[in-house]
């Protein structure tokens, strides 16, 4: 089968390699219908994630059609359409049994593409299948599922629901890529009363005006800090995700929040970023970080089937797999391209 093969960082390629084949009860092999392409896979390309070794297929977002179950697998069989969620749990552990599934302590949490062959290949192999995978309901197609694989449970479950946004919130989103997107979506399921957007890139603020935003600076030009204050009596905002992962947005982040905010760290951080508690101690703000659980994929599944969330506008490329490492480049140069999120079909 053709396949993403990492080479180290900046080496990725398109690759012949061998099917995969099961190696425990619980596994199921999926044929790979739609895939697609992660921040975080830049990141590996990068260098920073050095758990990634020479060799690895990379990518964990996959919506296909079950080919083989191992005798354990209970909860599906050859044929099923079915969502592969990035985040692999093995179910029984502590940390599964309180949905932190990205803590998984039995072999599970982010492994596809990481530590185990990933889902950018014709056929995916799946550990813990019963735990790893959801079944897809009527109605739902395959590309807005594969929305749900890993995009909008980040946004979502990192970004809104560990803030904590209330109705009536000033929500400031810094960075206007896919993952600032879902959370802006996520974000207006609970009625702020103001989503500001900021970015560098004006396509990308336009975007996020398509998504929920009602407020937009570019801080290449402008101080958002004034436009935050200006619609909450000069205090800050209520709630701040942080959706780009440098120092300088999580350094801006920490600013734009007002005494007691909820400041939600959702970007991938590949150098330290500085606290200054020196001067945050006082503040009573909430920090939180975190690796997506995907614990509310089946409540994100329901609210696609009601059509209550619209993933499809997520989708702005689509390639076939030969076309493979000209999406990487696509995605890549975003900010050129105004590519959110590419996905790829065999």
């Amino acid at each position: 089968m053709r396949a993403m093969v990492y080479h180290g960082p900046g080496n990725v390629a398109l690759t012949e390699v061998p099917d995969p084949e099961m190696t425990h009860e619980a596994d199921a092999v999926v044929r790979v219908e739609a895939t697609s392409i992660c921040g975080t896979d830049l990141h590996i390309l990068a260098g920073d994630v050095p758990t990634v070794r020479d060799g690895r297929i990379l990518g964990h977002e996959a919506v296909g059609t079950v080919v083989d179950v191992g005798s354990a697998v209970r909860t599906m069989g050859p044929g099923d359409r079915v969502l592969v969620s990035s985040i692999s749990a093995c179910g029984s552990c502590r940390y599964c049994r309180e949905a932190h599934y990205g803590q998984c302590l039995g072999g599970g949490g982010w492994i596809l593409g990481r530590t185990y062959d990933g889902a950018q290949a014709e056929y995916v192999r799946v550990p813990f299948a019963d735990t790893s995978t959801h079944r897809l309901p009527g109605g739902v197609d395959d590309e807005e599922a594969l929305m749900l694989s890993e995009l909008l449970p980040t946004g979502y479950e990192v970004g809104v629901l560990k803030a904590g946004v209330w109705p009536g919130d000033v929500v400031v989103v810094i960075g206007c890529g896919p993952v600032g997107l879902t959370a802006m979506m996520g974000a207006r399921l609970f009625s702020p009363s103001h989503i500001i957007a900021i970015d560098r890139a004006d396509s990308r603020l336009g975007a996020a005006k398509e998504f929920g935003a009602d407020i937009m600076v570019n801080d290449a030009t402008a101080d958002p800090l004034p436009t935050v204050r200006s619609v909450t009596d000069g205090l800050g905002a209520d709630v701040v995700i942080e959706a780009v992962g440098q120092p300088e947005t999580f350094e801006l982040a920490m600013r734009l929040g007002r005494p007691g905010a909820r400041i939600a760290n959702v970007g991938v951080h590949g150098r330290p970023a500085p606290l200054h508690l020196e001067d945050q101690w006082t503040r009573d703000i909430t920090l939180t970080t975190g690796l997506v659980d995907t614990y509310s994929v089946p409540a994100l599944l329901r609210l696609l089937a009601s059509r209550q969330l619209d993933a499809r506008k997520l989708v702005t490329h689509r390639f076939a797999f030969a076309d493979f490492e000209r999406a990487y480049d696509v995605f890549a140069r975003s900010a050129d391209t105004g590519a959110l999120k590419v996905v790829l079909s065999p």
